[in-house]
């Protein structure tokens, strides 16, 4: 019993942090002008920093958690939505990974250098491509996923 509340607790604080980081990230993009490059530099490290720090580990702390959730608890082994919510965090994991390597890690990198004098301002319209609609994408099934854990549809599929 106790196992499965703290494991019900990281699962939650770890929900939270991971929508929360995203939401920071998020936030981040608006408030800052590439016009401005050198704060645009310090805000993209930020978000940077924010996905190291608060997205991935919660990620991981996540998913982690929802597999141990099922270990804990079998009957949610017998639960379509807990199998729904299983092959949403993996793709939700993808997700992140790519926010943190391909966006807000590559992103810090190349207006450090346009900053610095190092790169031609151009490059920072490469850095843009997709990262709205990765972040949308990932918000979109952090937030179903939320849902159906609080919902727990029914009529999903018993396995």
């Amino acid at each position: 019993m106790l196992a499965r509340k703290i494991v019900k607790i990281l699962h939650t604080v770890a929900s939270a942090g991971l929508i929360g980081g995203i939401a920071a990230y998020m936030v981040l993009l608006i408030a800052v002008s590439p016009a401005d490059i050198a704060a645009f530099a310090n805000v993209r490290a930020a978000i940077d920093a924010i996905s190291g720090y608060v997205l991935l580990p919660s990620m991981a702390v996540a998913v982690v958690s929802g597999l141990l959730s099922m270990m804990v608890h079998s009957p949610f082994l017998d639960k379509g939505w807990v199998w729904i919510k299983a092959a949403l965090g993996i793709s939700m994991f993808t997700g992140v990974l790519h926010i943190d390597n391909a966006h807000a890690d590559y992103a810090a990198r190349v207006s450090a250098d346009v900053a610095a004098g190092l790169a031609d301002p151009g490059a920072l319209d490469k850095v843009h491509a997709g990262e709205w609609g990765t972040l949308i994408a990932v918000m979109v099934v952090a937030l179903a996923n939320v849902i159906i854990a609080i919902w727990r549809p029914r009529r999903i599929m018993s396995i």
